[in-house]
């Protein structure tokens, strides 16, 4: 059992090891090497997650370390596209600037101690989905050569949108926690 509790984290690290070489397989042209990876880095998410909530093999460097692999292989293929000129620039500033204001929200709210608790959304859920759809489907059409340009520039719009959308809820939850810190007899500064 003392090795089984280990499993999830180690996929989780292999997962962050897949984001540096999905870069490599796609600048390199080997397009069905990128999407096998990418498939495979997913499914160990989806197996790490149960095996840490079936068997209670949750640890805090998984709770770290779980999120930080699904962004480092979501920002590699992201950027890959870009370097390959499939994605437009515009969409990835978008889906990067939030995720950079929301980590900032959360870190400024760490540092004046504001009661904050980062849970997911169903908001944020449906955003995570969308880029990994995106990512596949272009993946997808770089591995069989075929062109998707019939969903473009509509599934970046779409996106781009939700992206967007997504800040505020998460802003409102930020706001309030930061009220509750910075008011008289607040944790804060």
């Amino acid at each position: 059992m003392a090795l089984l509790r280990h499993i999830p984290n180690v996929l989780t690290g292999l997962r962050l090891v897949a984001a540096p070489a999905t870069v490599g397989l796609l600048t390199s042209g080997h397009f069905g090497a990128a999407l096998g990876l990418f498939a495979v880095a997913g499914i160990s998410d989806a197996a790490d997650g149960y095996l840490a909530k079936r068997f209670n093999l949750t640890s805090r460097l998984g709770r770290f370390l779980d999120p930080l692999a699904d962004k480092a292989l979501m920002v590699a293929a992201f950027t890959a596209l870009i370097i390959l000129d499939v994605v437009p620039m515009w969409l990835a500033v978008v889906v990067f600037g939030r995720e950079i204001l929301l980590l900032l929200g959360i870190l400024l709210a760490v540092a004046v101690q504001a009661p904050i608790h980062v849970t997911p959304l169903i908001i944020g859920k449906i955003g995570t989905a969308l880029q990994i759809g995106y990512i596949v489907s272009h993946l997808t059409a770089l591995a069989f050569g075929f062109d998707i340009g019939f969903i473009e520039p509509g599934a970046s719009y779409v996106l781009a949108g939700v992206a967007i959308l997504s800040i505020f809820p998460y802003g409102l939850i930020w706001l309030r926690a930061m009220r509750i810190a910075l008011s008289p007899g607040g944790a804060g500064l």
